[in-house]
């Protein structure tokens, strides 16, 4: 059986082919797309035929799941609009099976129908089914380019407070913060340096794929989205960007100026999130942390040593690059289950 999840995000479209004999996985194979769904949510179709062709042909795949965040984008007036747009796309796509992750687990396009939130960015209930995989009892964390969603786990079942994303923003569950597409002034208000607080300025100017790549904590192969100033991603460049957020440019602060802010900004992000993994943790007398996406170690892990949280990866039993779309193996996983 050869079952394909699909995470479709806003910004990024993730694949996981799974192979399964039965209910164990004998293969996973994944990739992803950058497709800003807020523009170009036209070109949806043909990515997901293009991501699939890239592994397979399309008449392998036995079964397709679904899952969703990419209902949010501005292209669409209301959620329901978004998902009901995403569904009529993918049904209109393939002529397989086709399940889409919801609250509830599992849903034909009949119930989604019915009740089109019950699938909106309902994508970490698919990430659930991977992280019980390490604990029965924990806490995950996953953040990716944009988000960051942290998950209480109690007896192999997730036990968020929190359903939707509205929801999950009050309870700590929902942290809007990522590895790559973040505006740096969403999260600082001040920036130290030299003595002074620098108030920053509040543009796009530059985003958290640009002081990771001065940290050397990614390469410019994982900043997949675009630059705020539609310029390269070579460090230089990045470092321009995160000047101007104090109003500077390179002629007034110096390369080793600019790592001295970014490594403050990188702090400041992990107590962002440590700030929501808290809030979670104390309610529900959790301490044993589980980290996926592409800030699992950046990002994640740090927030939870910050708060001296035990943290295992789900790269004990996912390579990094499936963790990166851990979400899409999840929905996988869940489809199969159903057939």
């Amino acid at each position: 059986m050869k079952v394909a999840g699909f995470d479709i995000g806003g910004a990024n479209t993730d694949l996981a082919i799974v192979d399964f004999d039965q209910n164990e996985i004998k293969n996973i194979q994944v990739d992803f797309a950058y497709l800003p769904m807020w523009s170009n949510n036209d070109d949806l179709s043909k990515v997901l035929v293009e991501l699939i062709e890239k592994i397979c042909s399309i008449d392998e795949i036995d079964a397709i799941g679904i899952s969703m965040t990419a209902e949010l984008v501005d292209a669409y007036d209301t959620k329901k609009e978004g998902v009901l747009d995403i569904v009529e796309k993918c049904e209109n796509t393939f002529n397989c099976p086709i399940g889409y992750v919801g609250l509830d687990g599992i849903l034909t396009k009949d119930e989604i129908e019915k009740d089109p939130l019950n699938a909106a960015a309902a994508n970490w209930i698919a990430t659930c089914e991977i992280a019980t995989l390490i604990s029965d009892n924990c806490i995950f964390i996953d953040t990716g380019s944009t988000t960051t969603d942290i998950i209480p786990i109690k007896n192999g079942k997730q036990c968020a407070i929190g359903n939707s994303d509205f929801e999950r923003l009050a309870t700590g569950e929902l942290v809007y913060t990522g590895t790559l597409r973040t505006n740096l002034a969403s999260f600082l208000e001040k920036v130290p340096f030299n003595g002074n607080e620098y108030r920053v300025a509040s543009e796009l100017f530059a985003q958290t794929a640009d002081v990771f790549i001065v940290l050397d904590l990614i390469d410019e192969s994982d900043y997949v989205c675009d630059t705020f100033d539609g310029e390269g991603k070579s460090k230089i460049e990045c470092m321009r960007r995160i000047a101007r957020v104090l109003c500077a440019d390179m002629d007034m602060l110096s390369e080793r100026d600019i790592v001295k802010i970014s490594k403050f900004i990188h702090k400041a992000q992990v107590a962002q999130i440590a700030e929501g993994l808290n809030q979670v943790s104390q309610r529900q007398n959790l301490d044993l942390i589980v980290t996926t996406g592409l800030g699992k170690d950046i990002l994640d892990k740090k927030a939870a040593e910050l708060l001296n949280l035990e943290v295992k990866s789900m790269d004990n039993i996912l390579s990094d690059e499936e963790c990166v779309v851990a979400p899409a193996i999840g929905t996988a996983i869940m489809m199969n289950k159903t057939l």
